[in-house]
């Protein structure tokens, strides 16, 4: 039955694939950061990183090279930023042992930091047309459904053995179109949120979760452990037409980019008076901002804000901040999505 798929995905692909800015290119480069940029962001939320990415590192070189703020702020928003600093990584390595080019080989790809089985099998099928099987989210949704398979697809021997399957029917002459189709019937048609489109399925007619009536009913997840909850005070600290920032430590969440300062747990007023005047600095004025939060894979932040502004600094003062504008700190610092609600208090220019 699975090699009866094959030819109906592939023709209804090339018919109806969505125009994206890294396909139909065979570029092994534009294939790779497109499909790291893709692991947690939707397509329409890519395009425009993709197109600022590339137009500022064209190249495996130029990635290779890039200085770690600049490469931080072209990655702003799309979070998980070790995947980018591995992605340096593993250009540095091309550079030096492949001369720029990524191997045309999937092991060779696999040994690069950062690329799992998926990424090299997107970029050996796509870009080099080795007949590879490419097994993310949407293939495996895809392929449970067909198959009616009720293992759970979170475990890892579960995503080998589709693999697996997926190498015994793949098409040595369109390998890439073949796991593209997967992908593409997963996103817009055999969807994760919502009911699946099966009357627009090319291949409706061999799924026997259709048939079966149990489309809504797979895939199988186990379910994922609660996320640790962590309280936040972030302090939107301003002299003048500047707001203080700082860089996070250069390990663990969030490494090496800069954010606005905050404290552990949800600060007084009062309390954050006190902790402003123990930085050395003089306040003149509290205002009390909306609360937010912020979900990452495994920790939530809730967070309260407040807008404090302070005397005239003693520029002979060190401070563990620095002091930007708004303008400045959108050419210049990377801050992560988390602060967004409280970025926007930052002052966009002067005069304002």
């Amino acid at each position: 039955m699975l090699n009866e798929i094959v030819q109906p995905l592939i023709s209804w692909y090339r018919q109806n694939k969505r125009i994206l800015p890294w396909r139909d290119q065979k570029n092994a480069y534009y294939t790779w950061v497109s499909e790291i940029m893709l692991q947690q962001t939707r397509v329409e939320a890519v395009k425009p990183y993709f197109l600022r990415f590339i137009g500022e590192l064209p190249d495996v070189k130029a990635l290779a090279e890039c200085p770690e703020e600049k490469l931080m702020k072209l990655w702003e928003g799309l979070g998980y930023y070790n995947r980018v600093r591995n992605m340096q990584s593993a250009a540095q390595v091309v550079v030096a042992e492949y001369g720029g080019v990524l191997p045309a080989s999937y092991d060779e790809l696999l040994a690069l930091k950062g690329i799992g089985s998926y990424t090299a099998g997107a970029i050996a099928s796509i870009a080099y047309d080795i007949p590879v099987p490419a097994v993310d989210g949407n293939v495996l949704r895809v392929f449970s459904r067909i198959t009616e398979d009720r293992q759970d697809i979170m475990k890892q021997s579960v995503r080998s053995q589709v693999e697996e399957k997926l190498l015994g029917i793949m098409p040595k002459d369109a390998p890439g179109d073949f796991n593209q189709a997967l992908m593409e019937l997963g996103a817009v048609v055999c969807v994760p949120n919502g009911p699946a489109r099966c009357m627009e399925c090319p291949v409706a007619a061999l799924c026997k979760a259709y048939h079966h009536g149990t489309v809504d009913e797979l895939p199988v997840k186990a379910p994922k452990k609660k996320r640790t909850i962590e309280n936040k005070t972030v302090l939107v600290i301003q002299d003048g037409e500047k707001t203080a920032i700082q860089k996070r430590p250069e390990k663990g969440l969030l490494a090496g980019l800069y954010e606005l300062p905050n404290l552990l747990g949800h600060l007084t007023r009062e309390e954050v008076l006190d902790k402003v005047k123990n930085m050395q600095l003089e306040p003149l004025y509290i205002e009390k901002l909306p609360d937010a939060k912020h979900i990452f894979s495994h920790i939530e932040w809730r967070m309260t804000g407040y807008l404090i502004r302070v005397a005239s600094l003693d520029t002979d003062r060190e401070l563990p901040f620095i002091f930007a504008e708004k303008k400045q700190s959108e050419k210049q610092y990377a801050i992560p999505s988390a602060f967004r609600a409280y970025v926007k208090y930052m002052k966009e220019e002067s005069g304002k």
